[in-house]
């Protein structure tokens, strides 16, 4: 693997006429009252965008100061003014997850070092004490694992930037491993995003937290107005305890839907406890597995391009239980048209070395 492989995403899977199983972003959004705020909010383009009411509502959600909020243009843009605004000696990203981070810190001249969580659990394990600068994802994307939040915790200490993606926090109902409201940790920089669960890919809204210091770094390698009027509005609207409430229902609702899936797939395919809005599949012959999903109308999200994982993984995003039902139907049948029905081992081949000039 290279690591030009990572700027793969899920969205390039899809096609005319495919279910899309390979994007994580909600079904069905955004919803008509936030379509009714995005139009609202077109009337006021001819101004400069004035992002003070957004940070507001932010800071007012997770119980921090304004001073301890930045506004991205969704949570890409956060990691790479992480890669502008530092200049680490040890930078460390935990893997399997999202490739973007490290796409970031790679693109601006920073060595990377990967370390590589074990199949099947995914749990974390020990950093090197000297990385200044850790990043992880929690739920982790593709594994769609849960770290509990005291052992995200832990990894902060004194002298580090522990940069945590949080972009599929509000999948899981109650958030009860967030450490996004934490204001008592060094270094911590927390990174979300609205735009999987309000469907705003194509508007591009997020937001870092972390202390005021980490945060002005942050802001001083930004562009002026990063964020649309519309952009703004949509933050503030779904920042409010209303669509707080209604994306925690949408959880809750995204658990049986979720479990309704895992019920539906032949045994032996899914790699670990998923707990967010995906699930990771390890299936022999996935590449074969995959075209063959594609003649029958599925897209779902190769799995190579993810450090720690080879072409037999695939990510899917979970659905309503009917649509669930009928992708798990047509998996079966190609397996058994394969003869691969047996389930895989748990090991995880390791990813080929990183050239040394990418180093």
């Amino acid at each position: 693997m290279t690591w030009a492989d990572l700027d793969h995403h899920g969205d390039r899977e899809l096609a005319p006429g495919l279910v899309d199983l390979a994007v994580n972003v909600r079904a069905g959004t955004p919803p008509p009252w936030l379509r009714a705020v995005l139009r609202a909010a077109l009337d006021d383009v001819a101004a400069y965008p004035d992002a003070g009411p957004a940070r507001a509502a932010v800071a007012a959600t997770h119980g921090r100061d304004p001073a301890e909020v930045l506004l991205t243009a969704g949570a890409a843009e956060a990691f790479v003014l992480v890669a502008r605004a530092f200049t680490p000696r040890r930078a460390v990203v935990v893997h399997p997850s999202f490739t973007e981070p490290e796409a970031a810190l790679r693109a601006a001249g920073h060595p990377v070092e990967r370390l590589l969580l074990e199949a099947p659990a995914y749990r974390l394990r020990e950093v090197p004490e000297d990385a200044d600068l850790v990043v992880l994802g929690n739920p982790t994307n593709p594994t769609s694992v849960l770290h509990p939040a005291g052992e995200v915790a832990a990894l902060a200490r004194p002298g580090r930037v522990l940069l945590v993606d949080e972009a599929f926090a509000d999948t899981v109902p109650g958030e009860p491993h967030s450490v996004a409201a934490r204001r008592d940790l060094p270094g911590l920089l927390v990174v979300r995003s609205l735009t999987k669960t309000w469907g705003l890919a194509g508007l591009r809204v997020g937001y870092a937290l972390g202390p005021p210091e980490l945060v002005a770094a942050l802001a001083a390698a930004q562009p002026h107005w990063p964020l649309s009027t519309p952009a703004l509005a949509a933050a503030v609207a779904c920042t409010a305890p209303a669509a707080r409430a209604e994306a925690d229902a949408a959880a809750r609702e995204l658990a049986a839907h979720r479990a309704a899936l895992l019920a539906a797939l032949p045994d032996g395919l899914v790699v670990g406890e998923p707990r967010s809005s995906f699930v990771l599949l390890r299936v022999p012959g996935g590449a074969r597995v995959r075209a063959a999903l594609r003649q029958r109308g599925w897209a779902v999200r190769r799995g190579d391009t993810f450090p720690g994982l080879d072409a037999d993984h695939l990510r899917v995003a979970v659905r309503d239980p009917g649509t669930s039902r009928a992708f798990a139907a047509d998996l079966a049948a190609i397996l058994e048209a394969e003869e691969i029905l047996a389930p895989m081992p748990t090991t995880t081949s390791q990813p080929a070395p990183v050239p040394e000039e990418h180093r």
